[in-house]
């Protein structure tokens, strides 16, 4: 199990509160981002058990990497420090990696809000609804555990390690923000499927403020992910349509000024993803584009 964080140790807290009490015991490691707040001093006080990674600056996503490298088991869980896993779950995430060996990541439904209930993420119908052909199997052994999908929520998803760590995990240019789709890009690319895995849930309270900022950085990083890995039309396209929005959206203008400044290591990064790939990218945008398609805000399927 790996967490990154950053200067939340109240919610950080009541997240290792439930996930240090699931029956699995889970070996834990926090990766923190350099916060400033009380963060270290109380994983160290009040969870001991817990690995505390400390890290001198300020990595985003990249900390998960880190996370992932330490704590040396065969699949790994994420959390948030808003987040958590439901009792059984890793444990039935455990048992579908070990009988699908060619699976890298499964994706978990999620549930947001406090209580016992909890409302479904719009992502949960985007994931389940793909369109992406299951490979037929010899046997029902042999079949996937759920629809293969290219995205998923970065706090609701378990990892084969090894398949992590070879295609590199999250990826520098992106830093933070819609980070996830890269990665199940290059899983896919090396040959690894990601399935949305229903029968695993996680549990997600995330704070409700505004969000500018994060909505600037998921299309800078959409504009990042396809100048990183999809054809130039379609690199250009997202491009354009930041700079024609710029002048009169503020999100617009900040996701381009981010942008720019990142366009030259994207540039030296890139590298086209396989024409199969690509082309499921493009079964994922179709779906998207039909009307009345679920979740079409917030789409992590593909750029």
């Amino acid at each position: 199990m790996v967490i990154a964080t950053r200067d939340r140790a109240g919610r950080l807290a009541e997240t290792l509160r439930r996930l240090t009490a699931l029956p699995e015991r889970p070996r834990i490691v926090v990766v923190d981002n350099a916060s400033t707040d009380e963060t270290r001093a109380m994983v160290t006080r009040r969870f001991p058990q817990v690995r505390l990674v400390p890290l001198h600056t300020n990595r985003g996503a990249l900390a998960r990497n880190e996370g992932v490298r330490a704590v040396g088991t065969d699949y790994v869980a994420f959390s948030d420090d808003d987040s958590w896993w439901e009792p059984g779950a890793l444990a039935a995430a455990r048992g579908l990696l070990d009988r699908h060996p060619r699976v890298g990541l499964l994706a978990a439904r999620t549930l947001v809000g406090p209580g016992p209930g909890g409302a479904e993420d719009p992502l949960n119908a985007v994931l389940a609804a793909s369109p992406l052909a299951r490979p037929p199997g010899p046997a029902p052994a042999d079949r996937l555990p759920g629809p293969p999908v290219l995205g998923f929520l970065g706090c609701a998803a378990v990892v084969r390690r090894e398949a992590f760590l070879a295609v590199g995990g999250y990826h520098p240019v992106l830093f933070f923000g819609a980070e996830e789709t890269l990665l199940a890009y290059d899983l896919a690319a090396a040959g690894w499927t990601s399935c949305y895995a229903p029968r695993l849930t996680a549990r997600h309270r995330p704070a409700e403020a505004p969000r500018p900022h994060r909505d600037a950085l998921t299309r800078r990083n959409a504009a990042l992910t396809a100048w990183l890995r999809r054809p130039l039309p379609v690199a250009l396209r997202h491009t354009g349509e930041l700079a024609r929005s710029a002048p009169g959206d503020p999100v617009a203008r900040r996701a381009l000024g981010g942008l720019l400044p990142r366009l030259p290591a994207a540039l030296r990064h890139r590298r086209r993803l396989p024409q199969d790939v690509e082309a499921a990218v493009r079964r994922l945008e179709q779906q998207r584009l039909r009307p009345g398609a679920a979740g079409q805000a917030r789409v992590a399927a593909g750029p």
